[in-house]
């Protein structure tokens, strides 16, 4: 598992499509019994290599429950990006993770995880590929229809844009926080 993730942090496979250059973040351990996959780090996980080590972190523990000790646990959770690397920015916001990782990284890093783990699909592009059956849903479709996706759990991404969403889905709030900290809190103890 230690090589692999070495093996992935060493990736410049996309480095003439990065802007800011490669710098490939994971974290993963063979007993990690939570998975995230989220979109791609930002600028300020770029620069310090510690992933959701922002704002959008800060919301992640706030729906999970996780304390930021529990996030950064590599043998309670393994956070693997559809973009291990900083895409750059775009016109509204970062721009898409690059495609290449997740075909290039993805069945050999998850391979190696336990099989049974909470995932959460932080994210429309990781549940673009992880619920390929949900194309043409929209995400608030996929978010609260949660509990048929078990163990899989599809989430919004926690930027700051999760407010439009949250404010537009009122029942996200009441609904899906404390289900998706019940279930952390299930797969954890």
């Amino acid at each position: 598992m230690a090589a692999l993730a070495q093996e992935v942090r060493g990736c410049t496979a996309c480095a003439a499509h990065l802007p800011h250059g490669p710098r490939p973040v994971i974290q993963v351990s063979a007993t990690s019994r939570i998975l995230i996959i989220g979109q791609a780090p930002g600028s300020r996980v770029h620069a310090s290599g510690v992933p959701w080590d922002d704002r959008s972190g800060l919301r992640l523990r706030e729906w999970t429950g996780l304390s930021l000790q529990q996030l950064h646990d590599p043998a309670l959770v393994a956070i693997v990006p559809m973009g291990f690397c900083y895409p750059g920015k775009g016109t509204s916001g970062d721009l898409p993770p690059r495609r290449e990782c997740a075909a290039l990284w993805h069945d050999r890093v998850l391979s190696t995880l336990p099989s049974e783990r909470l995932t959460l699909l932080v994210g429309t592009y990781a549940q673009a590929r992880y619920l390929p059956q949900t194309k043409g849903w929209t995400l608030a479709q996929r978010v609260r229809c949660h509990a048929a996706f078990a163990p899989l759990f599809p989430l919004p991404h926690p930027s700051w844009r999760s407010t439009l969403f949250m404010r537009a889905n009122p029942w996200f709030a009441a609904e899906v926080p404390p289900a998706l900290r019940q279930a952390v809190a299930a797969w954890i103890n």
